[in-house]
């Protein structure tokens, strides 16, 4: 399965990013439970961009170690960054009111999650969901 890679700049392509998730989701045999928690995680990464960076780029792709698979994603942007990460991933503070969880809602969605933030220079978010 190739690696999926899905820009994101406007709202529609939040549903595009949603929709490639949850059919690479269905291809490696997650149930609709786990396809649901994956295509939400990505919908709430992709709003973030929009919202917060301006446009970036969500990839998707499959996951292997020595006992599973999964779904990996990488959603990368060149926005302003997260000045406090820590307050931000706490719950504490979110610069707009959005209409999901965000950042803490996609890492409570993946079984992996990892942020990069240079504040100026954008915000590279790693995640898996591990097939089980």
């Amino acid at each position: 399965m190739a690696d999926r890679h899905v820009p994101i700049a406007h709202e529609a392509d939040i549903v595009t990013a949603r929709r490639q998730a949850r059919e690479l989701a269905i291809e490696l045999g997650f149930d609709v439970l786990g396809q649901v928690r994956i295509a939400t995680a990505v919908s709430e990464l992709a709003r973030n961009i929009i919202q917060y960076a301006g446009n970036g780029e969500i990839t998707l792709s499959v996951a292997h170690d020595e006992r599973r698979r999964g779904l990996a994603l990488i959603c990368s942007d060149q926005g302003p960054g997260i000045a406090n990460l820590d307050l931000v991933l706490a719950g504490g503070i979110s610069p707009v009111r959005g209409r999901g969880r965000g950042l803490t809602g996609a890492r409570a969605l993946l079984d992996e999650f990892r942020i990069e933030t240079v504040p100026g220079r954008g915000t590279t978010i790693w995640g898996c969901k591990w097939l089980t």
